[in-house]
């Protein structure tokens, strides 16, 4: 009995590092290796590496001094348990217990492998497109008005301009604005398109889709990646972008605006 307590005993040990230090010592290295390829601004704001990478680096450091401690230390709260282990050993973990750690154990580590084994993406135009709701973007404000007014709008990007479409009280004073845009295809539409970009304030979790329209001849595909340059109009329903030149482009190195 004492054998099988032991053996017992090492298994729980085990699989409780594994759910703690294994699987943040595996998400520390896929961190790492996004910052180093230059992909870790397809999860996160890049203003906010710093703190990704060495909090990554901090989490690695603390794994590897766990190691200084024998195992099944971590069961251990510095006091003597006296019959507590003994009755311990005759009454192990409610069976629901078992089978939500098993059960959360298990989707834990396949997160955390298919982090290691796929490849970094970006999210895709159908995303974009189901988080969508058709109202001004929550990042916008009268501060972005304002500096389109003052004429500074040479690091605008769609974001920027869909917080001005959809605020700007004077759209006259818009009349002729030049932009070069880029974006992805959204909704096509008789004689234009819906050009695209997901905004991110921190990390994934929170990007949020922004829109402008733009008129053109011929609108791509949808989900085609572009480059239009054009001028901003007031159209019948509002502030438009009339595209002079469409160019299709593969996605960018840095797919969201931040």
């Amino acid at each position: 009995m004492p054998e099988h307590h032991d053996t017992h005993r090492t298994r729980d040990s085990l699989a409780t590092r594994w759910l703690g230090l294994g699987l943040a010592a595996c998400l520390s290295v896929v961190t790492l290796g996004l910052a180093v390829t230059g992909r870790l601004g397809l999860y996160i704001n890049p203003d906010s590496t710093w703190f990704a990478v060495g909090m990554a680096v901090l989490t690695l450091i603390g794994v590897a001094a766990s190691f200084m401690l024998p195992l099944g230390a971590e069961e251990d709260h510095g006091h003597d348990h006296g019959d507590h282990d003994t009755d311990a050993a005759h009454h192990p973990r409610r069976p629901l217990a078992r089978v939500a750690t098993a059960v959360g154990g298990t989707i834990a580590t396949v997160v955390v492998l298919g982090a290691l084994a796929l490849p970094p993406a970006s999210l895709s135009p159908q995303l974009a497109a189901s988080r969508d709701v058709g109202t001004a973007p929550l990042f916008g404000g009268a501060d972005t008005v304002a500096l389109a007014v003052s004429g500074d709008t040479s690091e605008f990007g769609v974001g920027d301009w869909a917080s001005v479409f959809a605020s700007a009280t004077d759209p006259g004073a818009f009349e002729g604005e030049p932009v070069e845009l880029t974006g992805f295809v959204g909704a096509r539409e008789d004689g234009g398109f819906a050009l695209t970009r997901l905004v991110i304030t921190h990390c994934v979790i929170d990007a949020q889709t922004a829109t402008v329209p733009v008129v053109a001849d011929a609108p791509p595909v949808d989900g085609q990646w572009v480059t239009v340059r054009g001028s901003i109009r007031e159209g019948a329903g509002g502030m438009e972008i009339v595209a002079a030149e469409v160019t299709p482009i593969e996605e960018p190195a840095e797919p969201y605006e931040y």
